[in-house]
């Protein structure tokens, strides 16, 4: 289905004949997509389905107009668009719908995701980039409404950093900036924060961005006027519009079935975002949802009787079929043929994927069938063993859980029995299980010799007398050897760019390195997570940074929807190394020391975080990430900034390991594991502990995703057979999690002495002030008391109750 887009300016009547009957062609076959998909679902050979039909006719003129370099940031509409640009064909879109666990039959996720979702593939099989300029492009889609727009400013703002920083080079990227980042959204889903905090910047930064809002007047079952004051997206942000004197949007209103009218209005959305980077907002009314919302509902339930007939009269491929004939294009018998052909290619692509889903499962299921046979034919419980199979041989149309899950419970009938064919059972379901979870489970990280756990540690060198300075000067110089060796490195947040960063880590940098390079921006976190993921896409370095910790709740959706998941949702496909900078753990009160790693950790795999105790450490961190092409959290200690810290001399090139802890301190008698600020008590303490008579061991976690890849801290409890993790996060949240890696993964439990133990803050927020902060997270007392009550439980002649 692949198209060669033309304006209408550049071909003559009879070749605009045939595009117009080639997008009538491409309309239909969306449609009849649309339409046995829905079936599909009904019948249960698919589980779930969400169409573009009622949204056709737009998505072929945005296709007409939409350039090789350019790409697009939609939702799960927009699949008439993704077929006229040539990457989604009937059989995809409906091995798609079956979740076909293959990458070259279903290329969107390989199953991964729900049908409706797109993307197209930016890196080679070796993880090195494509020519991002000689191919039309999709960033991933992700479910969440209006969860697509954060990433398309950054998308957009890619152009504008490649055409107005002459230092990067542009190769495979970008042609001058000439890119527009094209975002689809469904009219509803502009009420969502998401769509007003990117409409905003990017009407203030100017760039080449083009949104389509897909207005059919409802969102699932509720009617406009519930989602958008005066009930008209374009009508409220009239004050968006750009004037003679003040930047902001061009906005542009089109009836959804007016073909001419779509094509002119693409064109010069096009024309204004690609040459003058002039943001473009097209409002596409009119438009209609013949199958509602979703597989999951009827619209009939809530659309009124003449609602449904002017949706009917007005659909947009019987506007586009009347103009069609009105015009002279083509004749009824010629529309009807084209149906006819259409209508078949669709069926027969469904037929196909389906034979192509279901034949390797086919195949398993007679194996499977033949493993308890003879199992059955061996054992005393043969009965219950031929249920089993009989029960198997009854789904004529398997899927694998079906053939695995019966295998299995087959096998409970034979414990304790030994023999051939229970050996050829068990290695059928092992083998099938290796070969098969990764098919659901692979590519959270990357899994290339490049993976950032596989960079090795380069120590930092220090002179023999070389100066002790505060350890924000150790971040300020390592960031501009980094800015210095890496040209398409830049940094942006608030406070960063002028004044350097509310810490100084960034000081002097901008005047060094450019407005662009070293930014500032709104306040607006969930929007600078998105500049960075979409500059990241499109092959740049930025570091995104969120001025404290507990800002990063702002923008958790994005980093954990989008961010966090797009490696793992394209299967390797695309990827985004985007570094956030952050700073957090003990300060002044409920908003600003928090520590909230439990539901970093547990909403953020897919990225790595790193809680570095010191400024060192945390330069050492951001040296290795630019070595590598995965993206991280980074938490500087707060606290760390003004306190002194030997300079290295190889500044820029030292490298902490991630994944990997270090012990500060050997002891013998009680394993403490922490990190980040908490760490620097903790060893504090254990030189206290020292005169009590307990030596401690303390091991800094550093990076919690991965944590301890080589175990090490099992080899440390080998020695000391006691156990206490301390952290500031709230109880169950950032201790527990390592508590699980330690005792249960590394399997600690072996050689503990005592009950494993946690220390962590109390459950609500910390209070302001030095006493909030002492009453509400661990101290340096809490800190003894508690490994003294351990040592004490153990030994209690030895160390007598304190208190």
């Amino acid at each position: 289905m692949k198209t060669d887009p033309k304006t209408s300016n550049d071909i003559s009547f009879e070749d605009f004949k045939d595009q117009i009957l080639n997008d009538y062609r491409i309309a239909v076959v969306s449609r009849e997509c649309s339409l046995l998909g829905r079936r599909e679902v009904l019948t249960g050979k698919a589980k779930f389905g969400i169409f573009g039909d009622g949204k056709e006719l737009p998505q072929l003129a945005m296709a007409r107009a939409f350039r090789d370099g350019d790409f697009r940031s939609g939702y799960y509409r927009d699949q008439t668009f993704m077929m006229a640009l040539g990457y989604l064909g009937p059989k995809e879109f409906f091995h798609g719908l079956y979740a076909t666990t293959d990458l070259n039959k279903d290329p969107m996720s390989a199953g991964r995701q729900m049908g409706g979702h797109f993307v197209t593939h930016s890196l080679n099989e070796d993880g090195t980039w494509k020519d991002l300029t000689k191919q039309k492009n999709s960033s991933a889609d992700i479910s969440c409404t209006a969860g697509q727009m954060p990433r398309l400013l950054g998308l957009a703002q890619a152009s504008k950093i490649y055409r107005e920083v002459p230092e990067i080079d542009p190769t495979n990227f970008s042609n001058n900036g000439n890119e527009v980042a094209w975002g689809t959204i469904g009219n509803a889903s502009t009420s969502e924060g998401h769509f007003f905090e990117t409409l905003n910047a990017a009407g203030v930064m100017q760039v080449p961005m083009v949104i389509s809002i897909w207005d059919d007047e409802y969102g699932i079952s509720v009617p406009q006027e519930f989602h958008t004051i005066k009930s008209d997206i374009s009508e409220a942000l009239s004050g968006f519009q750009k004037t003679d004197t003040k930047n902001g949007f061009e906005l542009i209103k089109v009836p959804g079935w007016d073909y001419t009218a779509l094509i002119h209005a693409y064109e010069n959305a096009s024309d204004s975002a690609r040459e003058s980077h002039i943001p473009v907002l097209i409002h596409v009314t009119e438009l209609t949802q013949p199958q509602g919302h979703s597989t999951s509902g009827s619209h009939e339930r809530y659309k009124s009787a003449e609602r449904l007939e002017w949706e009917r009269e007005n659909d947009c491929n019987k506007r586009f079929r009347e103009w069609i004939i009105q015009n002279n294009i083509a004749g009824e018998e010629t529309l009807k043929n084209i149906e006819k052909s259409c209508k078949q290619e669709v069926r027969n692509a469904k037929k196909e994927a389906w034979a192509e889903f279901l034949s390797p499962n086919l195949t398993e299921k007679r194996r499977v069938i033949g493993l308890l046979e003879n199992l059955a034919a061996f054992s005393p419980n043969k009965s219950f063993i031929n249920k089993v199979k009989n029960d198997l041989i009854a789904i004529d149309e398997p899927i694998k859980r079906d053939l695995v899950s019966h295998a299995r419970k087959s096998l409970r009938y034979v414990i304790g029995e030994e023999n051939e064919s229970k050996k050829a059972l068990q290695a059928w379901v092992n083998g099938y299980l290796t070969k098969t979870q990764p098919k659901y489970s692979s590519h959270l990280y990357s899994e290339l010799p490049s993976n950032a756990t596989k960079i090795p540690e380069v120590k930092p060198v220090y002179a023999e007398n070389g100066e002790t300075v505060d350890g924000r000067i150790i971040l300020r110089d390592n960031f501009d050897k980094l800015f210095e060796k890496y040209p398409k490195a830049l940094v942006f947040g608030e406070d960063t760019g002028n004044i350097g960063d509310v810490n100084q880590g960034l000081e002097g940098l901008q005047n060094k390195y450019g407005k662009l390079r070293i930014a500032d921006t709104g306040i607006r976190e969930t929007t600078i997570v998105g500049q960075g993921i979409g500059m990241a896409l499109r092959g740049l370095r930025p570091i995104a940074e969120i001025q404290y910790l507990d800002y990063i709740l702002y923008a958790i959706q994005t980093l954990s929807d989008d961010l966090a998941t797009l490696h793992y949702r394209t299967v390797g496909k695309q990827m985004a190394p985007l570094i956030i900078r952050t700073r957090g753990h003990r300060l002044e009160g409920i908003w600003h020391s928090g520590s909230p790693m439990g539901g970093l950790v547990h909403l953020l795999r897919g990225m790595h975080i790193l809680v570095p105790r010191n400024m060192t450490k945390a330069a050492g961190f951001y040296n290795t990430l630019m070595q590598g092409n995965e993206p991280a959290l980074v938490i500087e200690s707060l606290n760390g900034y003004r306190l002194k810290e030997p300079k290295p001399t190889n500044l820029g090139k030292f490298r902490t390991p991630i994944g990997v802890v270090e012990t500060v301190k050997e002891g013998t008698d009680i394993t403490l594991v922490s990190y980040g600020s908490t760490l620097r008590m903790v060893l504090k303490v254990a030189k206290e502990l020292l005169e009590v008579g307990i030596d401690a061991e303390v091991i800094d976690a550093q990076s919690l995703l991965p944590f301890d890849i080589h175990h090490d801290v099992v080899k440390s409890i080998q020695k000391t057979n006691r156990l206490l993790v301390i952290d500031e996060d709230v109880p169950g949240g950032g201790s527990a999690y390592l508590l699980q890696e330690i005792v249960e993964k590394q399997g600690a439990y072996h050689y503990l002495d005592s009950a494993p133990q946690t220390l962590s803050a109390k459950a609500h927020r910390p209070a302001y002030a030095t006493d909030g902060d002492y009453f509400s997270k661990p101290n340096e007392e809490d800190i003894f008391e508690k490994v003294y009550a351990i040592m004490h439980e153990a030994q209690p002649n030895d160390y007598p109750s304190l208190r």
